[in-house]
């Protein structure tokens, strides 16, 4: 069972937005598709094996890298797999989506003023393609990739990497993301409000953020947002 709604975004303290991609803004069922079906497919017809077997296979590969930089790596995975895994990420682009709500949020926080940046630990093939093909690019004034620091959102040196490379507030920005790690990782560094949202998959289940301030969806948090933008046109 899943917690109620449950957002307390206190927007007056708020100076700086910092979104993650893939689950908070794009649906992540298309990522989901990909490591559990269409990679699996391509690696059991490349190797000879059966379906399940790839999976066998896989999974131990998945295991070791999990939360590591390695994970979020097209280059790491080609040379594992022996696929082309930029190429096969663009074969699907079609299933790419933007979650309900994602787009009248980031709208809002634009017309508040407020700096908003996006902050992925996809890989540049990845987010780039994403970008591509939703046409949020513009929405932004900074896109940063763990890959471009060495090191995943769920380590401490990511975060200080990012405020190295533009110096911010952590305790006047706002986080929000799908990963109870990465968001455990942006409270320990010291942002001030993190919000992890419980549906990041539209096809999948909620799932409880225990110890988090939570919403299902960014949609949720549009509402807010547009009363902020609104009082801010009229300031």
């Amino acid at each position: 069972m899943t917690s109620a709604v449950n957002i307390e975004v206190d927007w007056d303290a708020v100076e700086w937005v910092i979104l993650d991609m893939d689950g908070t803004l794009l649906d992540l069922a298309y990522d989901n598709y990909f490591w559990r079906d269409l990679l699996p497919q391509r690696y059991a017809e490349k190797h000879g094996l059966t379906l399940a077997r790839a999976r066998e296979a896989l999974a131990p590969k998945f295991i070791a890298v999990e939360h590591t930089l390695p994970w979020y790596c097209t280059d790491y995975w080609s040379e594992i797999t022996g696929l082309g895994i930029a190429q096969l990420k663009r074969e699907i682009r079609d299933r790419i989506r933007v979650l309900p709500g994602a787009e009248d949020f980031l709208q809002a926080v634009r017309a508040s003023g407020r700096p908003l940046w996006l902050a992925t630990n996809a890989h540049r093939d990845s987010w780039q393609l994403k970008i591509e093909h939703t046409g949020l690019g513009h929405y932004f004034d900074r896109i940063v990739s763990s890959h471009d620091f060495g090191h995943p959102k769920e380590a401490q040196a990511f975060w200080h990497a990012l405020r190295d490379g533009r110096p911010f507030d952590p305790q006047r920005a706002l986080f929000v993301d799908d990963s109870a790690l990465v968001l455990a990782a942006a409270r320990t560094f010291g942002i001030g409000q993190v919000v992890g949202l419980r549906q990041p998959d539209s096809g999948a289940a909620e799932r409880d953020l225990p110890g988090f301030v939570t919403a299902r969806t960014i949609g949720e948090l549009s509402r807010p947002a547009a009363r902020l933008a609104s009082a801010s046109t009229a300031d």
